[in-house]
């Protein structure tokens, strides 16, 4: 099949799936959140948006669990029953859904988000009264916004090498390790992320595509930088 049938069969299904995603905010109420995300435009992939859990909007951009996704590319698997918080301590209990043309390409997800923040909050409750209570796990935390570079920076920022030491001090096997689990996080399959990452760093574009390359010699492209430098 030719990539413009293909592209008027993956926009067919978007179109389909648009009445879903306000069926399913519909049904679970003001807690629930599903979104619908055209890959093919990583920058701006949310084409539908029902619910407001995570504050999303047509157009903006996928999350850090989306580039997770795209990273693995037509490997990627559903992810279901997820637990996860916003910046602002939101807990959620998520699910994606990846979306397959009839070549069985990934192009997009349906994401649900529904807040458990007050349910988890009576559980506590409940488990202190009973004296059942037990130590919480430490949940790991998504940023979700309509700004590409604002999930970037989060991915950047609170990477363990980048968060526990300057650049300066890495040496050559730790700023590789940092590059190949940016790029195994699909970071860089974003357009311009490359010099967007060099600027986080303070380090020159080059020098990040050398890094990139360097690592990527070692473990194959997560996902391939689309058209060169961006």
């Amino acid at each position: 099949m030719s990539e413009p049938a293909l592209d008027a069969e993956r926009d067919a299904v978007l179109a389909a799936l648009r009445p879903v995603v306000d069926g399913i905010a519909a049904t679970f109420g003001p807690v629930c959140e599903a979104v619908l995300h055209d890959y093919r435009r990583p920058e701006r992939s949310v084409v539908a948006v029902a619910g407001s859990v995570t504050g999303r909007a047509v157009g903006g951009a996928m999350s850090e669990i989306g580039m997770r996704v795209l990273a693995r590319g037509d490997e990627a698997r559903d992810e279901l029953n997820y637990v996860t918080r916003t910046s602002d301590g939101t807990l959620l209990k998520s699910s994606t859904m990846v979306l397959r043309d009839s070549t069985g390409a990934v192009f997009g997800a349906l994401c649900v988000n529904l807040d458990v923040t007050a349910v988890d909050r009576a559980h506590a409750l409940l488990g202190a009264l009973a004296g059942t209570a037990r130590t919480p796990a430490e949940v790991p935390a998504t940023t979700f916004g309509d700004d590409i570079d604002a999930v970037v920076d989060a991915i950047v920022d609170a990477h363990p090498l980048r968060r526990d030491t300057s650049w300066a001090a890495l040496d050559r096997e730790r700023r590789l390790e940092l590059f190949r689990d940016l790029d195994g996080r699909g970071v860089f399959a974003v357009r311009r992320s490359v010099e967007h990452v060099a600027n986080r760093l303070g380090i020159s574009r080059a020098s990040a595509y050398h890094y990139l390359s360097q690592a990527r010699a070692v473990t194959g492209p997560a996902a391939d930088t689309p058209g060169g430098p961006p």
